[in-house]
């Protein structure tokens, strides 16, 4: 593509951030007709489907490409007029961080960046194992993730390590683990994941008891009441240190595998676009994070 036509970037992101036509069309203020137009011109202009028609409307890895080129310009521009910010003109910042870290110390990170007022943060949430895919789309800006795979144009970096404990009620633990954590007691005994993609579990499974299928176990996809669902007796389940400690500590969760925790990596993946925004989030993010997380002794 020899020259990029912004309007048709403009058109392709609205249209997969907002995941319609219509919608796009009143982000954009212009009709649905145009977006289709800009759209077909910036495809004609590639030589290649960037878009697919789907419900909701997908991009294609060269749309994922080109959306990530035009969100980078977009930050760019925006520090550039930053003297001129005000409402809506405000420049934004999109990270994508795991539930745990966002119930913990992810507060403390964004808030003096939130609290002057003067950049816009979208956070979105999914398992530190999935993040980095919308990193590599260009939908958002950072992510905290336990992936090593390296993306061009990025920079990694660790951030310490999540400590999560296997817990459960002490009825739960002596009706369901009378002889602790055992290959046989997990095909058998309710478990609480996290959500369907939940891999913390059947990695901890694994590492204790060396069995590595298919267990019975229930999901709920809110890391904040996830601790609150485990004491509430009906099953077991992984939660991080920083969440349980208090419940270990009065005795009402116990550890069912003492001695054996799940040390989870988390690193701070960030485009290298380097503005006064990205550069205050990125550096509370890796101070508050190396504050709060276990760091690797050498």
């Amino acid at each position: 593509m020899s020259r990029i036509d912004y309007r048709g970037l403009a058109a392709l992101d609205a249209v997969v951030e907002h995941g319609s036509f219509d919608k796009a069309a009143a982000a954009l203020s212009i009709t649905q007709s145009a977006v289709s137009q800009r759209l077909r011109m910036l495809e004609n202009q590639a030589g290649e489907l960037l878009l697919l028609r789907s419900q909701p409307p997908q991009a294609t890895a060269a749309g994922h490409r080109l959306i990530a080129h035009y969100r980078q310009v977009r930050l760019l521009e925006a520090a550039l007029d930053s003297a001129n910010m005000s409402g809506a003109g405000r420049p934004e910042l999109a990270i994508a961080v795991n539930a745990d870290s966002a119930v913990t110390w992810l507060q403390e990170a964004v808030t003096p960046l939130m609290a002057a007022g003067d950049c816009m943060l979208h956070i979105t949430m999914d398992d530190q194992d999935h993040t980095l895919a919308m990193l590599r789309e260009g939908r958002v800006f950072g992510c905290v993730t336990s992936e090593t795979a390296h993306v061009a144009g990025t920079t990694a970096t660790p951030l310490g390590l999540m400590r999560y404990h296997c817990l459960a009620t002490p009825g739960f633990a002596a009706r369901w683990f009378p002889d602790g954590l055992t290959a046989a007691s997990v095909q058998t005994a309710p478990a609480l994941d996290f959500n369907r993609k939940d891999a913390l579990m059947a990695r901890f499974i694994a590492q204790a008891t060396g069995y590595q299928g298919r267990y019975p176990h229930h999901s709920y996809a809110s890391s904040e009441g996830f601790v609150r669902f485990l004491e509430a007796g009906f099953a077991y389940g992984m939660a991080p240190h920083l969440q349980c400690a208090a419940q270990l500590e009065a005795g009402t969760l116990v550890d069912l595998a003492p001695g054996l925790v799940l040390d989870v990596p988390l690193i701070w993946h960030m485009w290298d676009i380097q503005t006064p925004f990205t550069r205050a989030l990125s550096e509370q993010v890796i101070t508050t994070a190396r504050r709060w997380l276990l760091q690797p002794t050498r």
